[in-house]
């Protein structure tokens, strides 16, 4: 069951909960199947890589690991964390944050 996705690929966000709680960052990705974001510099994890053809000396990778929408918080021009809505305006539809009233 998906869930409505308010977040979008290039948007700032802050982490309200979990270990990385109070990071910030902005989406690279987002998966709709799974209700994951891979935020920048949030959730990094160590890989560790067989050495294979294009790099045969293996070793240890760090990449940014999805982590689950309802754990991220949209952050506002002030850099306050919002809620976000959906409202008409001139015949398209518009996000906008719900605590300041703007269109995002």
């Amino acid at each position: 069951m998906a869930i409505k996705i308010k977040i979008k690929k290039g948007d700032t966000v802050r982490v309200i909960a979990g270990s990385n709680k109070g990071a910030e960052g902005s989406v690279l990705s987002i998966s709709r199947e799974t209700n994951k974001a891979v935020v920048e510099g949030v959730n990094v994890v160590k890989k560790h890589n067989k050495p294979n053809a294009q790099n045969p000396q293996g070793g240890i990778t760090e990449k940014e690991a999805p982590i689950h929408l309802s754990n991220l918080s949209l952050i506002t021009a002030d850099g306050k964390t919002t809620r976000v809505g959906y409202r008409m305006e001139e015949g398209v539809k518009v996000r906008f944050a719900k605590k300041t009233d703007e269109a995002i």
